[in-house]
């Protein structure tokens, strides 16, 4: 089984783009009324304080 093609919802980084296997699986997933979103690794580190808080996208 391979993986989906997907893009990070906040800079557009492809994950195919990834050479490096560890770091395509550091991506991470949300899903919000039934809409899944993917975030690269450093979207995700950046803000990992709001994806734990729930706040809406717009504030961050």
């Amino acid at each position: 089984m391979t993986a989906p093609d997907v893009s990070c919802a906040r800079c557009g980084r492809s994950r195919a783009a990834e050479t490096d296997t560890l770091a395509a699986l550091a991506w991470a997933c949300t899903k919000e009324n039934g809409t899944e979103r993917w975030l690269c690794p450093g979207c995700a580190r950046n803000h990992a304080r709001d994806i734990e808080g729930k706040l809406p996208d717009e504030y961050w």
